[in-house]
């Protein structure tokens, strides 16, 4: 059975002052699973959102950050010719579309509907974008999470690569074991941590527009790279 799932669409370029988006609803039904998308997607995930901020840094939220830039992806890609899906448009939490799952965790409820978006999907890839935050204020730069999978991997290394030189560092993926999305999504799947709120520098970097624009460039790139490759 399929369960309300909000699709968002771009019909804006990547140029225009606003975003103009529209949604798409797939109700219960029996019919074949992908009926209404004739070719494989890219589904990029925007992390956190509503009641969930992620991390933060006095009034700078994760959430914010991950929107914007899964934004520049998205429209990007549209504008090569990909066919793509952002999983959330607004500032909301996913959870609150989870009508289907009986437990009583939000988080739970949001990250599994978040699944259940590329089980419906004919998705190809999946990235999910995040902002992470560490101990040590030196700790700093972008990192690529893959999955036990030697697709994963792949796409993990062409973003990895992309987005190191932005950073001046020479990070390599990392095996996310521990995370829902990487060990419960099918499709070859990544978490992209943008870099660290808690460096200045990376903090500096993610909340300036021109730069958030220089991080989305090399996410699509990298996942560019993968299509080809593979």
């Amino acid at each position: 059975m399929k369960y309300l799932l909000v699709l968002i669409l771009a019909v804006g370029y990547l140029c225009s002052p606003q975003l103009q988006l529209s949604s798409i609803s797939a109700a219960p039904v029996s019919e074949p699973e992908h009926p209404a998308f004739p070719q494989e997607i890219l589904l990029i995930d925007a992390g956190h959102g509503g009641i969930d901020g992620g991390t933060s840094f006095q009034e700078i939220l994760e959430k914010d950050i991950n929107l914007s830039i899964a934004r520049k992806v998205f429209l990007l890609l549209r504008s090569k010719g990909f066919e793509a899906v952002l999983n959330r448009s607004g500032d909301y939490a996913l959870s609150d579309d989870n009508h289907w799952l009986n437990n009583s965790s939000r988080h739970t409820r949001d990250l599994a509907q978040r699944k259940e978006l590329s089980r419906i999907v004919p998705t190809k890839v999946v990235v999910s974008l995040h902002v992470n935050w560490g101990k040590r204020a030196s700790n700093q730069g972008p990192l690529v999470l893959y999955q036990n999978e030697g697709r994963s991997f792949l796409l993990a290394n062409e973003i990895q690569a992309q987005l190191n030189p932005l950073y001046a560092t020479q990070h390599q993926p990392v095996y996310g074991k521990p995370y829902y999305i990487l060990n419960y999504v099918k499709d070859p799947a990544v978490i992209v941590e943008m870099g660290f709120l808690s460096n200045a520098e990376d903090r500096a970097m993610l909340c300036n527009p021109r730069k958030q624009l220089a991080i989305a460039e090399a996410i699509v790139a990298g996942i560019i790279g993968y299509l080809t490759v593979t």
